[in-house]
Formats: structure tokens, C-alpha cells, sequence
């Protein structure tokens, strides 16, 4: 039987951490709310473009930190569903969505918050390292041949999701089913770039 409490112990605890926006925090510490700046958005590009390598830094560490701490909460509640030989822990999978879910949509903020790449990019490792490796190795190829980043991580996280299929990797339709949210989410959250894209006025990366 699944244990419901820990399923949602976990979920929340994801939520309450994924909610405790970096960009945003870095951004009042420089005197500024990074949303209403540039493409307003509370992530890692936005704050590269308006507050700067150090404050990107900041951002980049703690989207990244956010996600591995939620992961290893849901890993520690231990919940578990077996499918034949493949297995999931649902305590991972419900904290890893929800530390997604939280930086989009973050309590403390308004539920105004970024759009939640870095960390579910944090999170993918956590669910499983060689099929989130192999989906990095496919976004630098696609932002290397277009220069998109939104194209590159929109294209990653379905890449994500269509490998995750492969029964070589072992997942179960509990693992279907968050993945598939969390593209959805990320998703969901580029559709204004993904409108800039199909008008070809989406900016491109500059080095």
C-alpha cells in the first residue's frame, strides 16, 4: 500500500523549498525585484542580463541546491512502487515536481516565479544522472546550432521525457507521469518564448 502522508510530506516539503525563489531573493539583496526588469522573469538568464555574472552565480547555485535538497528529503521518506523489475520512489518524484512546481509558482512571492528550468534540470540528475547527461549533451547541441537557450531547453526536457520510454532505463508509469508534469510545467512557463520563436524575434545567446 502507498503511503499517502509521505507522498504529500514530500510534495509540499518540494514546494516550500522550490518556492524560495533565488532570482527574487537575489534581487532585493541588490536593492531591485528582478521582475519587473528585462524579460521579467525571476531566472537565471533574466538576472545574468539585468543584475550580472555574481548575481547569476548566486542564482545558478541556488536553483541548483534547491532541487538536490527536495530530491533527498523525497529520497529519505523512502516510498516505494514496484512494476515487474523496475521500481520507483515516489517520496523522489513527488519532491522533485514540487520543487519545480514551487519555483514557478512560489508562495512567498505571489506566485510569481521563474520557469523552472535549472531546476528541473537539477531534479532530472537526481531522477536519473545518465538520461538527464544525455538530455544536457542534447540541449548545448541545440543551443550550439541555433543559439536559443528556450529552444534548447524546451527541446531538452521533451527529449527528457521521450528517452525515459526506453525500457533500458527502467522506469515506471509513476515515472511517465511526473516526468511528463515537469515538461509540462517548464513547458507551459516558455510559451511566450515559444511565440517569439515561431515569429523569429526571440533574442538568440550573445557570447
Amino acid at each position: 500500500m502507498i503511503d499517502i502522508l509521505k507522498i504529500l510530506t514530500a510534495l509540499s516539503s518540494g514546494y516550500l523549498l522550490g518556492s524560495l525563489n533565488t532570482a527574487v531573493i537575489v534581487g532585493r539583496i541588490y536593492g531591485t525585484d528582478i521582475r519587473n526588469h528585462g524579460s521579467k522573469s525571476a531566472g537565471l538568464t533574466n538576472t545574468l542580463r539585468v543584475l550580472g555574472k555574481p548575481a547569476a552565480g548566486l542564482v545558478l547555485a541556488g536553483d541548483i541546491l534547491k532541487g538536490i535538497i527536495a530530491c533527498l528529503i523525497g529520497i529519505q521518506l523512502g516510498v516505494y512502487v514496484y512494476a515487474g523489475e523496475t521500481t520507483s520512489n515516489l517520496g523522489l518524484l513527488a519532491a522533485g515536481a514540487g520543487a519545480v512546481m514551487g519555483h514557478n509558482w512560489p508562495i512567498y512571492f505571489g506566485f510569481k516565479g521563474g520557469k523552472g528550468a535549472l531546476t528541473a534540470a537539477a531534479v532530472m540528475f537526481m531522477f536519473n544522472w545518465v538520461m538527464a547527461l544525455i538530455s544536457l549533451g542534447f540541449f548545448v547541441t541545440i543551443v550550439a546550432l541555433t543559439r536559443y537557450v528556450s529552444l534548447g531547453t524546451i527541446s531538452a526536457t521533451v527529449f527528457f521525457v521521450a528517452i525515459s520510454f526506453i525500457p533500458a532505463f527502467g522506469n515506471t508509469l509513476y515515472f511517465y507521469i511526473v516526468a511528463s508534469l515537469m515538461a509540462f510545467m517548464v513547458i507551459f512557463k516558455h510559451r511566450e518564448n515559444i511565440q517569439r520563436l515561431l515569429s523569429g524575434s526571440e533574442n538568440k545567446l550573445t557570447l
